[in-house]
C-alpha cells in the first residue's frame, strides 16, 4: 500500500491554544522497513448492540470519540507524564508506520497530541489477509485526578495497492462507519461491506481507552 505522510500540525486547530506554545516534535525513527503487524480484537456477533445504534458519535458532522478518565490521588503534571509516555510507547508499536508520532505539546496547558497510522485487521487466515490501514489523531487534555481524551480525523486506506481489482479506497469514517453507511437499513446489525470497519474501530477505540485507563490506575 502506498505511504502517504501525514500533515501532522492538522492538530493544532483542535487545540485552540496559541501556536509559540505547541511544540512540535520531531518524527519517530521506527525505520523504513514496517513490520505487518495487526491489532485483531476477538470475533464478535454482528448483532451485538455494543455495534449498533448510536455506536458512532458524531459531532458537528464528525466521528469523535471521547473518554473521561479517572487518575485518583495524581496531579496534573502526573498525569501529563503518564501520557506522554504511554502515547510515545504506542507510537513504537510494531502495528504503527513510521509517520505515527506525538505530533504536538502544550507542556504549560498540560495538553498533548498524536497523530496514528496503523495496520488495522478484518480477518486473517493462513491463507488470505484482509486489513486496512487506520489513521486517527489523539488529543489529551490532563488535569488533577482526570483525563480528558477524544480520538478523531478517522480515515482508512483499504487495498490502495489492488489496482487489479478496482476495490482500493481512501475513505474517512464519517463516510463509512455511521449508522447510515455501518448498519443495515434496520439498523439491526451490521453492513454488509462498511460493517467490518465499524466494528474492528470500535474495538480498537476500545483497546486504546483501556490501554491509558490501565496506565493511570497503575
Amino acid at each position: 500500500m502506498k505511504k502517504i505522510m501525514l500533515a501532522f500540525f492538522a492538530l493544532l486547530p483542535l487545540t485552540g491554544m496559541a501556536q509559540n506554545v505547541w511544540e512540535p516534535q520531531q518524527p519517530s525513527t521506527n525505520g523504513e522497513k514496517q513490520q505487518r503487524a495487526l491489532f485483531e480484537p476477538g470475533k464478535t456477533n454482528k448483532r451485538d448492540p455494543k455495534y449498533l445504534a448510536n455506536a458512532i458519535p458524531v459531532v458537528d458532522g464528525k466521528v469523535v470519540f471521547t473518554a473521561g478518565i479517572e487518575a485518583k490521588g495524581k496531579t496534573a503534571q502526573q498525569v501529563y507524564d503518564i501520557v506522554a509516555a504511554e502515547l510515545e510507547k504506542m507510537a513504537k508499536e510494531s502495528n504503527q508506520f513510521k509517520e505515527s508520532q506525538v505530533a504536538v505539546i502544550n507542556a504549560q496547558e498540560k495538553k498533548i497530541g498524536g497523530r496514528f497510522r496503523e495496520w488495522l485487521v478484518f480477518q486473517k487466515s493462513a491463507l488470505a489477509l484482509d486489513a486496512t490501514i487506520f489513521n486517527y489523531s489523539i488529543i489529551c487534555d490532563c488535569s488533577d485526578g482526570h483525563l480528558h481524551m477524544t480520538i478523531s480525523r478517522i480515515s482508512y486506506e483499504y487495498e490502495t495497492d489492488r489496482t487489479d481489482t478496482g476495490i482500493g479506497q481512501e475513505m474517512t469514517a464519517e463516510q463509512c462507519i455511521t449508522d447510515e453507511y455501518g448498519l443495515t437499513r434496520n439498523k439491526q446489525k451490521l453492513s454488509r461491506y462498511y460493517g467490518k470497519f465499524r466494528k474492528k474501530t470500535i474495538d480498537r477505540k476500545d483497546n486504546i481507552f483501556a490501554a491509558f485507563a490501565a496506565a493511570l490506575a497503575k
